[in-house]
């Protein structure tokens, strides 16, 4: 088991399987608020569903309305079960916190791989 760990940007605990891109995220017209499937034309993860996921991804980009896309995700419960990020930006990180969504930052993404089971305890990540 490997571990590191990150900035705590929205506290919590939560575990599953990595969806990993090396891409930033829009939620607004990124993913479909009513499937949780990425639809952003291109996109490495067009196409995957993040509900339940740990989702890591580099940062996030776009409208702020995103942070109301991922709150209403949590709350039709196809949110990611946390996000992982390199770098957090407000959007992102507004929309965690509304949708209480365990979130770190300043985590060395190169190591996470989709398909990876990963726990988050606070500041501490997990994974195989």
């Amino acid at each position: 088991m490997n571990m590191q760990t990150g900035r705590v940007i929205v506290p919590g605990k939560a575990a599953g399987l990595a969806l990993v891109s090396d891409r930033p995220i829009g939620f607004l017209g990124g993913v479909d608020p009513d499937t949780g499937i990425i639809t952003e034309p291109g996109h490495p993860l067009e196409g995957q569903c993040i509900a339940g996921r740990v989702l890591v991804f580099p940062t996030g980009k776009g409208s702020t309305v995103g942070s109301y896309t991922l709150y209403r995700l949590a709350m039709a419960g196809l949110a990611p079960a946390a996000i992982i990020n390199a770098r957090s930006e407000p959007i992102v990180a507004v929309g965690a916190l509304l949708g209480n969504i365990p979130m770190l930052d300043r985590v060395d993404l190169t190591t996470l791989v989709s398909g990876a089971r990963v726990s988050i305890d606070g500041e501490c990540i997990r994974y195989e």
